[in-house]
């Protein structure tokens, strides 16, 4: 494809050349360069966009690359076998490569044009314009397709308006996002209070792009966050789970935590968790800071992450709050326990959709900190077999590194795993309370006298 078909229709675009630029084809998924040419190829331009090119810029690794192109969504799955259109809000094709997902978007038109003769047509007509905005400004649908010029204006951030193209290797700025991106700065496109009202997550994206890239917000990009905070709870429950796992799953959720306590939309995602921190002692908060620095530790070196895990170190000040209404620790009943743990949780689902496996393994967690503590041969080995074991030996050990006073018990049930039975019945049998078994008395035969 030559370059005055690839760079047709561009007006606002700055031009970065191939020498004045960083960004190789080493630093790009072969899959992903494998899409890019063969729309390319089948005379459609085809861009990589949006955080692969950012990340690139900063010296990073991307993790995802996204593309973007005139191509219909119908038009790219004709062209890729192993591609599927997903999505009614938002039509995208993933383009799949083993386990690696190439994003393929068409590039976005502005709306305005439908908005101004929405007076004049029917609800089924603007239906089929698939396009829509609720009365307070919330894109419902979103597939009017443009040209390029008009897609890097519907963008969200500066730093993710950039374009780099296999036509002569290079990168278009549409909206100074590399000037932001030398100057460190989250900037929203447009009219931030517009195009927050348009979709509220993206107040959470501007957070997670904070902490995770470690920018500054823009100071009116930041403005109007708290004031429309209260915008997401017209977003459903359960992509406020899945945008609250984007927010401390992406490696930075130590950072994103802070930002979350200090703006309102945090009250909208974790509300439980930050009434409880206000009031919780010192060792709480430290399980929760540890808990995330955990949580950014596994990633870093490749491995999973559960969500059961991380709310039940998120909800465990919210437990604890609770567990004090019963009065001192030893003497509270399972049924009082079981009690504050499912109110616990049920406050949590008030702000965010929890998957049912999720929750039953949270408690199961907090359940097993019980059982820890009874050190006696028939429960030992029964928790030693327990699947969810390993997950609550692992919960005890930060509540120990998080300073409460546990009497050395993770460091036991850290030797007895590394012993052999003979070694593992030695040390139950120094610890498990010795009882003397009361003789029953025989009673005497009614109705006979000595």
């Amino acid at each position: 494809m030559n370059s005055v078909t690839a760079l047709e229709g561009i007006e606002k675009a700055r031009i970065i050349e191939r020498d004045q630029h960083p960004v190789s084809r080493k630093n790009i998924s072969p899959n992903a360069l494998k899409v890019l040419y063969r729309l390319s190829d089948n005379g459609f331009a085809a861009f990589l966009v949006g955080g692969g090119v950012r990340d690139v810029l900063l010296g990073k690794q991307p993790k995802d690359f996204d593309i973007a192109t005139d191509a219909t969504p119908e038009q790219v799955r004709e062209l890729f076998r192993n591609a599927r259109i997903i999505g009614r809000r938002f039509k995208i094709v993933h383009i799949r490569y083993g386990r690696e997902i190439i994003e393929t978007t068409t590039f976005r038109a502005h709306h305005e044009q439908v908005n101004e003769i929405q007076d004049n047509v029917s609800r089924r007509q603007i239906t089929a314009m698939d396009s829509a905005h609720s009365t307070g400004g919330m894109i419902l649908r979103d597939n009017v397709y443009g040209n390029i010029d008009e897609d890097a204006m519907r963008r969200d951030f500066t730093v993710n308006a950039l374009y780099y193209t296999t036509d002569g290797f290079r990168i278009l700025d549409f909206c100074n996002g590399l000037q932001d991106l030398e100057a460190r700065k989250l900037r929203m496109i447009g009219d931030p209070e517009a195009r927050y009202r348009e979709d509220p997550v993206r107040m959470l994206r501007a957070i997670r792009f904070a902490a995770k890239l470690e920018f500054t917000i823009e100071e009116k990009t930041e403005a109007p966050i708290d004031e429309l905070a209260p915008l997401l709870s017209s977003i459903s429950p359960a992509r406020l789970f899945d945008e609250t796992l984007k927010l401390l799953c992406n490696g930075h959720a130590r950072a994103t935590f802070t930002l979350l306590c200090k703006y309102r939309v945090g009250e909208f995602l974790l509300t439980p968790t930050i009434e409880a921190l206000d009031a919780a002692d010192e060792i709480s908060l430290r399980l929760v800071e540890l808990a995330l620095d955990n949580t950014d530790d596994r990633l870093a070196q490749g491995k999973s992450v559960t969500p059961a895990f991380l709310f039940a170190a998120l909800l465990w000040p919210v437990l604890q709050l609770k567990l004090q209404r019963f009065g001192n620790a030893e003497q509270i009943s399972p049924q009082q326990y079981h009690q504050a743990a499912n109110d616990s949780i049920m406050e949590q689902l008030q702000c965010t959709a929890i998957p049912k496996r999720f929750t039953i393994a949270s408690r199961e967690i907090w359940d097993l900190q019980r059982r820890l503590q009874r050190r006696n041969k028939r429960n030992v080995f029964s928790l030693l077999n327990h699947p969810r074991f390993r997950a609550a030996y692992d919960f005890l050990l930060l509540r120990e590194e998080a300073g409460e006073d546990l009497q050395d018990l993770g460091a036991w049930w850290t030797d007895i795993q590394k012993s052999d039975t003979n070694q593992q019945n030695a040390m139950i049998a120094a610890v498990e309370p010795t009882t003397k078994r009361r003789r029953r008395r025989r009673k005497k035969p009614s109705g006979k006298s000595e």
